[in-house]
């Protein structure tokens, strides 16, 4: 069981907190507005009302004792970036911060930040690339030239085994798994490919392309 640290209670911070609750994380949480640490308590193990870039509040939560700290203020850049200084200044082990731009991104990074989260570049180039083909249905970002892709099954595959089609030495582009009627299963060299199936495949854009003729 992890333990967290969300600094800033909006929107983007009460997101983390419900799913890190659904995975049992032990989560304090912490906004200097009480409205805002009102609304996220029922999500969190513990919440106090503070300020985040006041380094003798900090000090008094115990930040190295948190597996993650994650500053979540999106409306004030400067308390972002001096959050996310102090956190790292008094020994936080991970410091995760929130960009709204590019520029955000580099100050997080230059001033403690061990890694920037960038939610509306995230969404908009989710949205751009699912909405590019009808081919693709979904996609995770692994690094800038890997992805897991949900992929459409295409008509000149059906009825036509992995082995036949050998993707992975045509076009580099690994099958992890298929779902199949709501199941997921693990693909085999003799599987032979459903009109209804949904593939799971790993690989780069440009190969991905290829591969399914985008």
């Amino acid at each position: 069981m992890k333990s967290v640290l969300i600094i800033g209670a909006g929107q983007f911070g009460t997101h983390i907190a419900k799913v890190m609750n659904e995975l049992r994380c032990e989560i304090m949480a912490v906004d200097i507005k009480e409205s805002s640490v009102n609304e996220i308590l029922p999500y969190v193990t513990n919440a106090q009302i503070g300020d985040g870039t006041n380094k003798d509040f900090l000090q008094s939560l115990g930040v190295r004792n948190y597996d993650v700290c994650i500053v979540c203020i999106g409306d004030n850049f400067q308390s972002s970036l001096e959050a996310t200084a102090l956190l790292k200044e008094m020994g936080a082990a991970l410091v995760i911060s929130r960009a709204a731009n590019d520029v955000q991104e580099k100050f997080l990074l230059r001033n403690g930040a061990d890694e920037v989260v960038y939610p509306e570049k995230i969404s908009a180039k989710r949205l751009a690339i699912k909405m590019s083909s009808d081919t693709i249905l979904d996609f995770i970002e692994l690094d800038r030239d890997y992805s897991i892709y949900e992929m459409a099954m295409p008509k000149e595959w059906v009825g036509k085994s992995l082995l036949q089609m050998d993707i992975r030495k045509k076009y580099n582009i690994n099958i992890i798994s298929i779902k199949r009627e709501g199941k997921i299963i693990m693909p085999r060299a003799e599987t032979v490919m459903d009109a209804q199936d949904v593939l799971y495949v790993i690989g780069d854009m440009k190969d991905l392309k290829k591969c399914f003729k985008i």
